[in-house]
């Protein structure tokens, strides 16, 4: 019954996140229509993190009080709704606010998700179920920039409501095909969360999870640094338009999906989560110097997925560290680490945005060092 309900999951994150990936190669053009720069793009992801970093740990802990399946039906309605306000948008005000009502809403998606898959899995099964949460992203996120740079062809909207029909269709999957996965007598009575604040999201890297946590972050700055801003450099370096931009983003995808539901169980398996981190550190960082020395469309294609092909090792090897080390409940526990990859989307997208106004590959610069150093850092922890 488990490994239904867990198909049921990965079908319902396969469909989702297709409408997020149609979505993906039309907003920086989107936000360039309407007179955005690259400081506009970066404040505009990054308030979406802020959004996440706040409410994350609200979802974690209400999914530990009334079990998954309500968390994930109401991510899927904040998505829909925003993805429509996204739609309808004439002014750069107006996708401000749908990021960050998505933000709100949609970032008690992949905590439930995942608090699921650790409610289904054994703590040896753990880091595989991760990873398989990734893949179908990742499938996801293939199938969407595709269709989302054909569609924009005509008009640049036509992505975003069909992103909403996405939500819907999941929305109605969910409501039919998933059981709940937390028995009421292992739910939690109360509902406070400490560390929704910054005090406590300090004090919760001296608990055994703070690897994990500071991994997790990194993966998410560090990536983000580049991959908020990638339309933009791909405009400015290249001339891409939509359609280019989603064939590169569906190569990328496809490493993703691929790292994340084959690669990341066996290699957590015979190595352990920490040595798999280090891999995916310094894979990344070597990732983003050939797309620097990238020259054209099948280069660029070529670099990108190697970047992602390793790069996609990092979150579900982190999620499954803190997951086994995990000093409160899973609902919590991923509410908290969702917080983490917030603050990643809230740096990342600000300061990429800022330094790519400087110079285009200044961003991609500062992922391979901050990349670098990570994995230095890495190897002591292991020591």
């Amino acid at each position: 019954m488990k490994s239904k309900n867990m198909i049921i999951l990965f079908i319902s994150l396969i469909v989702v996140m297709m409408g997020y990936g149609i979505a993906m190669p039309v907003l920086p053009f989107y936000i360039e229509s309407l007179g955005g720069r690259g400081i506009h793009f970066g404040l505009l992801i990054a308030s979406y993190g802020v959004m996440q970093l706040i409410f994350a740990p609200i979802w974690g802990g209400l999914s530990d009080k009334y079990g998954r399946k309500p968390m994930l039906l109401t991510g899927l309605t904040g998505m829909g709704i925003a993805m429509l306000l996204m739609a309808v948008a004439n002014k750069l005000w107006m996708l401000y606010l749908a990021q960050m009502l998505s933000g709100i809403l949609s970032s008690a998606t992949i905590p439930a998700a995942q608090a699921y898959a650790g409610d289904c899995t054994s703590k040896e099964e753990r880091g595989g179920a991760m990873g398989k949460i990734g893949g179908a992203i990742g499938i996801g996120v293939i199938l969407g920039p595709g269709l989302g740079g054909l569609m924009a062809s005509n008009s640049l909207s036509t992505p975003m409501y069909i992103a909403s029909i996405f939500c819907l269709v999941t929305f109605l999957i969910i409501l039919m095909g998933l059981p709940e996965s937390l028995n009421k007598k292992d739910r939690c009575k109360s509902t406070e969360i400490k560390f929704m604040r910054i005090t406590g999201l300090w004090q919760v890297l001296f608990t055994p999870m703070a690897f994990g946590l500071i991994m997790v972050f990194i993966s998410i700055f560090g990536q983000t640094i580049f991959s908020s801003i990638y339309g933009l450099y791909a405009l400015e370096k290249f001339s891409y338009g939509p359609e280019q931009v989603g064939t590169i983003l569906m190569a990328m995808s496809i490493m993703y999906a691929l790292a994340q539901g084959l690669l990341v169980g066996p290699l957590t398996k015979k190595f352990g989560e920490q040595k798999t981190i280090s891999l995916g550190l310094i894979g990344s960082s070597i990732g983003f110097l050939l797309i620097i020395i990238a020259s054209n469309f099948v280069t660029t294609i070529m670099a990108m997925s190697c970047f992602m092909l390793l790069n996609s090792l990092l979150k579900p090897s982190a999620l499954a560290y803190i997951s086994k080390k995990a000093t409160m409940n899973q609902g919590k526990a991923m509410g908290i680490a969702e917080s983490y990859m917030a603050l990643g989307r809230i740096a990342g997208p600000l300061l990429g945005g800022m330094i790519f106004d400087i110079n285009m590959y200044y961003p991609l610069l500062a992922g391979m060092i901050i990349f670098l150093i990570a994995f230095a850092g890495s190897l002591k922890q292991r020591i």
